[in-house]
């Protein structure tokens, strides 16, 4: 990709989705773009306000270019972490800025380090410094200098920068200027927030990245095969966007649009039980079991608290997600203004009891299930057992209705918890999965034998595959092989997979292709015995990224952009287990 810009305007408008990079340290995460611009990053915690919000045109950035006005980017992550390193090639030299946030993060601290490195020439680099609390409302206040320390405040953020001497207070912002590096040479910069009071001495650069680059080696997984890179980047993105003990992030941002112009712009900054379910599946595919203990543990807990009212969504400590509300100061990414907050906190959504029972069955069978989770199993099952006629918002979030799909989750989750439990339970809720799914055969078979998308809908929906590699039927059962097919006559273009047909229009004008959808189609086929074809999906999902690798949701086919909030967890969860599934990379043991 080249840039031909002056350094004066430099960052001012968004990339395309596919070039952001992820930093993160499971209590917040940011996004690098490919100016060196950090265009988003929530502090302290996921979903506070953001201190640089560029992104949505925000004021707050942190950038670190090149001065050359002709250059090409590049970059990547070193291996099994989340240390972004871009790369631009200028007319002057090779420039490079090795970037992370500390890891393992702490709740209320965050420190951001940007390596800047000269490999072959004498090059400059322009820095600019504006952090702007509560998305970019919140000026920088107290500065203070002492030597090559700079502080300040913004918003209840104590500011603390160290690498910086060469910088100069600005008018209008914080800090910027011009650094030269001979050749060879490298400059650290390390910028610290906290919403507490700082330790008195400053740490050391090259012990916090020693502390990072050890820390990523003894979390993730040493994979192997011919998907080896992409597998072990989505369980390290699965692994950064998790809070020690507590939920996962369904995504960093908000308000990226799905759909241009088209109100389908949502805040995903919270854990969804039904993708913490997805990850640790996942991850208890894989072998290590970090990101599935912190998923058993946060499902379980929000199970034990709330029972049959157990929110799809809570921050990631288990809070109320808020309520939408719109920020009308920021412009937004191009195509939609900017909401934060979520109206998914009053559904009633059916299957993600299945979907926990699952989670729970999967740790079961790994020994890892204490008695607290033990009696959340105990709740999801009673609650499926009342509540199953019920009409809900499904996985989807719509509207309320008799949805196919919630109800055979709810028999493959009741069917795994069944085979890892006392005989007692085992026969009672064996027992509750056949009603479910004799109701469901009764009222959700379509014409064809396969299942249909809702009792009073008669149309397909990729979710339908879900179940059926989940286990509510056995493999042979003809409605699994029969949906199959007639999900993928119906809602494949391209070699991509759609969620349903909303109305007439052919697909793709509605929204993208949804990749979730897409790895499931894979797992489908491997299970139905087509081994080309679930590789090909495989293949055909996992290029649908940037060059970082990072996944959002939807995928615009004929534009090959990403489209919504990025990076999206749940596909990373699903990209993983389909590459241990299909035998593309081997599990550890």
């Amino acid at each position: 990709m080249s840039h031909g810009r002056s350094a004066g305007d430099v960052g001012a408008a968004p990339a395309v989705l596919r070039d952001y990079a992820l930093l993160a340290d499971g209590h917040r995460g940011a996004l690098v773009g490919p100016d060196g611009d950090v265009g988003w990053l929530c502090a302290p915690g996921w979903s506070d306000p953001a201190v640089f919000s560029a992104l949505l045109g925000g004021a707050g950035r942190f950038l670190v270019t090149p001065t050359a006005a002709r250059l090409v980017w590049g970059g990547y992550y070193e291996p099994d972490s989340l240390v972004w390193v871009s790369r631009w090639v200028t007319t002057d030299g090779i420039v490079e800025s090795r970037d992370a946030l500390v890891f393992p993060g702490e709740a209320e601290r965050l420190v951001l380090l940007r390596q800047i490195r000269a490999p072959d020439r004498p090059v400059r680099v322009r820095v600019v410094l504006d952090p702007r609390a509560d998305f970019g409302r919140e000026p920088i206040r107290d500065v203070a200098r002492h030597g090559d320390l700079w502080l300040a405040r913004t918003g209840g953020l104590r500011l603390r920068f160290a690498g910086g001497a060469d910088l100069h207070r600005q008018p209008d912002g914080f800090l910027a200027g011009e650094l030269s590096l001979a050749a060879g040479g490298r400059h650290d910069l390390v910028l610290e927030m906290s919403s507490a009071r700082f330790a008195e001495t400053c740490p050391e650069p090259d012990e916090l990245w020693r502390t990072t680059e050890h820390h990523w080696r003894s979390v993730v997984p040493s994979l192997a095969g011919a998907a080896q890179r992409d597998a072990t980047l989505a369980y390290t993105v699965l692994r950064g966007m998790t809070r020690p003990g507590g939920g996962m992030v369904a995504a960093v941002t908000t308000a990226l649009p799905e759909r241009a112009l088209a109100g389908r712009n949502y805040d995903y900054r919270y854990a969804w039980i039904r993708d913490q379910s997805f990850a640790g599946q996942a991850a208890a595919l894989v072998g290590r079991y970090d990101v599935l203990d912190d998923a058993v543990a946060f499902v379980t807990g929000r199970l034990l608290a709330d029972g049959d009212r157990m929110a799809p969504a809570y921050t990631v400590d288990g809070g109320p997600v808020p309520s939408e509300r719109p920020l009308a100061h920021l412009p937004g990414y191009p195509g939609a203004p900017v909401r934060t907050g979520n109206w998914v906190g009053g559904q009633f959504q059916l299957d993600v009891y299945g979907e926990v029972l699952m989670v729970l069955a999967a740790a079961r069978r790994h020994d890892r299930l204490d008695s607290d989770a033990q009696r959340a199993m105990e709740v999801a099952a009673t609650v499926i057992a009342n509540r199953w006629t019920e009409a809900d918002s499904g996985i989807w979030e719509l509207p309320a209705r008799q949805w196919t799909h919630s109800k055979l989750t709810c028999v493959a989750g009741l069917r795994a918890a069944a085979r890892v439990t006392t005989a007692g339970q085992a026969g009672r809720w064996s027992a509750l999965a056949d009603r479910i799914l004799a109701d469901t055969s009764a009222h959700a078979l379509g014409a064809g034998g396969h299942w249909q998308r809702a009792y009073d809908d008669g149309r397909v929906d990729a979710a339908l595959l879900l179940p059926g590699v989940r286990g509510a039927l056995p493999p042979e059962d003809p409605r699994t092989e029969r949906t199959r097919r007639a999900v993928l006559a119906e809602l494949t273009s391209d070699g991509y997979l759609y969620r349903f047909r909303p109305d007439k229009r052919p697909l793709g004008d509605a929204e993208g292709a949804f990749l979730l959808c897409g790895f499931t189609a894979a797992i489908a086929a491997w299970q139905a015995g087509e081994v080309v074809e679930a590789n090909r999906w495989f293949e055909r999902c996992r290029a649908a990224c940037g060059p970082p690798g990072l996944y959002t949701e939807e995928y615009d086919v004929q534009q090959r952009q990403l489209r919504g909030n990025l990076p999206q967890a749940f596909v990373h969860a699903l990209m993983l287990e389909t590459a241990v599934t299909l035998g593309q990379v081997d599990p550890c043991r």
